[in-house]
């Protein structure tokens, strides 16, 4: 057995590619799950292919996972990686140039035949494990396939069915590498596939296969460690951001003592949300797969009406179709909420990339004048706190709320030390219960000092009421064609969001001084790149300072005195430059923009650089 040594390493990053079908978003899951167990910060990032089931072997069917972790606190994916696990030519064409120079690739040669170097555009004799090409790379190759097939012999199984275990293979191999134990993995298939016995057994063997091959080839002299991170004590789990916003929509519902009804229709990145909720009818919580995106929020509406919380999720497509209906939830002033998962687009545009681009959709992407509060996330895990505090401004101000969260942030994954049920505030809910002393009958329409209306569920006795998408008489409710009404109900919708803004926490800074030379303004989930980049700077001495907003409609009171106390304001956004649009309207500031629109979220070093550029 050879001798090996073991390296210690603050921080590491690991692409696992091939194609589709190679089970490469599993294999990155269960390396992060084992990851998180261990007590190492992490970050990751799934990267998907657009097309449902693209031709296996070529380019727009590569499937990707990266993920980064540490001994130390850390906020990104990583800007390239350490090492990348290629499964065929195609992914490692689509990912070499994520890697960093002297990266170790290790290759499955199965996957560099004749055919698979034609699919993924190389040109006719050449293989990049053979021409040299990969010399300023540690390269080491391995036919995943054909040991992955030789351990399997004992298992009566067809040859494709046992292929499909290649991806434990691999990750036998890493857990060798990186120093780790397998258990939680064992523990994971065993709960999957613990009804059918050829799957398990075969699933079981390649991951030790791969351990064991590790341990006895000479490939590597050396293994790594990365030790655990110092962490503020409590109890972690590892959760991507759409698990984390359905856990903050179940705790917001108990807190509110109010039942959820979830009116969706499926729709990539959002889909998740009503996968995770459907599991917790026990608390109360009701979802229903509609037809189409109109009666999904529609249903929502209803339920809303009838003293339930509605809600519903989407893209930035289906937001579009939802328009008419987001409309007549702020005519009838209702708790709602729309969350919005963005991805790519316009139109049908990227569905599995990430993108942050419905910000103006958000705020006038409806016919009318129509306001609504806007929060965004900004990690994974920060999606249970912000949609709670979106569900609370919903109930508590009588409004439907539009939260934002993107592909990036719905499906990577970080430690999220998760609070207690008793720890959580309560969330206070007003029913009217009848009519007050000298009311004579029910206006719906009629306000408290902070303009918000009356929640009457439909049957309570004297408290009958029409409800509908015309124009309200102020105070009664009645459809109102006057001019001077119509005015006025206007203003008041719009000063009733306003008004929010003195129920919200001041806007604080991340990072850096109070006062300086550059603001990184960010919303969403530019939040781990533009902390990182920030923390190196302020490190070396330079006055840059990172604010991060969450309440996006209305903006906390104290924001524009905040940038104002800087020489220069930057804002990064995945976009073509939207929050910058509506600080400069209503700050009159000359903020600088730095837009990616690739589908890919903005990196640290990139942000390093145009900061350096401003300074």
């Amino acid at each position: 057995m050879p001798n090996t040594s073991i390296q210690q390493l603050d921080d590491v990053v690991i692409k696992f590619a091939g194609d589709s079908g190679d089970g490469m978003q599993l294999t990155g899951s269960q390396f992060s799950n084992n990851t998180a167990l261990f007590g190492n910060d992490l970050s990751t990032f799934p990267d998907f292919p657009a097309e449902i089931r693209a031709p296996q072997g070529t380019l727009p069917g590569v499937s990707g996972f990266q993920l980064h972790f540490s001994s130390n606190r850390i906020f990104t994916p990583g800007d390239s990686c350490d090492v990348l696990v290629a499964m065929n030519a195609a992914a490692l064409k689509a990912n070499l140039k994520g890697l960093k120079k002297g990266g170790i690739i290790i290759a499955n040669t199965d996957g560099f035949d004749a055919k698979n170097l034609r699919l993924a555009n190389y040109p006719d004799g050449i293989n990049p494990l053979e021409d040299g090409s990969l010399a300023n790379y540690q390269l080491h190759t391995m036919d995943v396939t054909k040991m992955t097939r030789e351990a399997l012999k004992d298992i009566n199984m067809g040859m494709k069915e046992k292929d499909r275990a290649k991806n434990m293979f691999v990750l036998g191999f890493l857990y060798w590498l990186y120093d780790r134990n397998m258990e939680n993995t064992e523990v994971f298939l065993k709960d999957k596939f613990g009804k059918k016995q050829e799957i398990l057994d075969s699933n079981l063997k390649a991951l030790h296969a791969g351990y064991n091959f590790a341990d006895t080839v000479e490939a590597f002299s050396t293994r790594f460690r990365v030790e655990k991170a110092r962490m503020e004590p409590g109890t972690y789990r590892s959760i991507t951001g759409n698990t984390a916003l359905a856990y903050g929509l179940v705790a917001a519902g108990r807190k509110a003592n109010l039942p959820l009804f979830l009116g969706t229709y499926p729709i990539t990145p959002a889909s998740d949300i009503l996968h995770e909720l459907s599991k917790f009818k026990n608390f109360g919580i009701r979802t229903f797969q509609a037809e189409d995106e109109i009666a999904g929020i529609a249903s929502a509406i209803g339920a809303s009406y009838g003293g339930h919380m509605g809600i519903t999720t989407t893209s930035g497509p289906g937001m579009a179709l939802k328009g008419e209906a987001m409309g007549l939830a702020v005519m009838l002033e209702i708790p709602l909420l729309i969350i919005d998962i963005q991805r790519g687009g316009p139109s049908t545009g990227l569905p599995t990339k990430t993108e942050q681009s419905d910000l103006l959709q958000a705020y006038y992407g409806r016919n009318g004048e129509c306001p609504m509060p806007v929060i965004s996330a900004s990690t994974p895990a920060d999606c249970f706190d912000a949609v709670f505090e979106a569900f609370r401004i919903s109930v508590q101000h009588m409004t439907p709320v539009i939260f934002l969260s993107d592909g990036y942030i719905a499906n990577g994954a970080e430690p999220w030390k998760f609070p207690k049920s008793e720890d959580l505030p309560a969330i206070e809910v007003k029913f009217k219960k009848g009519l007050d002393e000298g009311e004579e009958h029910f206006l719906p329409y009629h306000r408290d000092e902070n303009l918000v209306r009356p929640w009457a569920v439909p049957g309570t006795p004297g408290l009958e009421h029409r409800i509908g998408g015309l124009e309200k008489q102020n105070i009664t409710g009645n459809v109102s064609y006057d001019p001077e009404n119509h005015e006025l109900m206007v203003k008041i919708r719009q000063e009733k969001v306003d008004k929010i803004a003195d129920f919200i926490p001041a806007q604080k800074i991340e990072v850096g001084p109070e006062k300086g030379k550059v603001l990184v303004l960010g919303w969403g989930s530019t939040f781990g790149a533009i902390k990182s980049a920030v923390l190196d700077l302020v490190a070396d001495g330079h006055e840059v300072a990172h604010a991060h907003l969450r309440h996006m409609r209305p903006f906390p009171k104290n924001l524009g005195e905040i940038l104002h106390s800087y020489d220069k304001v930057l804002i990064p956004e995945i976009n073509n430059g939207q929050l910058i649009k509506i600080i400069r309207e209503h700050y009159l500031i000359d903020a600088q923009g730095y837009n990616k629109i690739m589908g890919v979220p903005i990196t640290k070093g990139e942000l390093i650089t145009k900061i350096k550029e401003m300074l």
